[in-house]
């Protein structure tokens, strides 16, 4: 059974950092591609940036790139996801996925990913 578990969300201000962590189980890690997608109130859960199974390719959503780096570590089957200059908008519950999609490229569809996480709660204040 895959677990995906999520942690170091949290209330920052604006101009802020955190780090958020997945720590996942249940699966053969490295054999995955890994997201982060978020979710604010009212709003589709939309995708936020994945990782390759080897991290050698990154993709990132527009709005965050620049303040958002995601990696991973195989050895200790978690990923990463550090944001800095965090901004009201940002605001959401954050949620980890794992994808064993084999037909090439980094998939940043949301169906495409068949594990998540129960999410952890970032809130960014002005």
């Amino acid at each position: 059974q895959v677990q995906l578990v999520e942690s170091g969300g949290g209330l920052v201000q604006a101009g802020g950092s955190l780090r958020l962590s997945c720590a996942a189980s249940g699966l053969t890690f490295s054999n995955y591609a890994m997201a982060w997608f978020r979710q604010a109130p009212g709003a589709e859960r939309e995708f936020v940036t994945a990782i390759t199974w080897s991290g050698s390719v990154t993709k990132y959503v527009d709005s965050v790139k620049g303040r958002f780096t995601i990696s991973r570590g195989n050895a200790k089957n978690t990923v990463y996801l550090q944001m800095n200059n965090l901004k009201p908008e940002d605001t959401a519950v954050y949620y980890c996925a794992a994808s064993d999609w084999a037909r090439g490229g980094l998939p940043i569809i949301r169906a495409l990913y068949n594990s998540w996480g129960q999410g952890t709660q970032v809130t960014v204040s002005s």
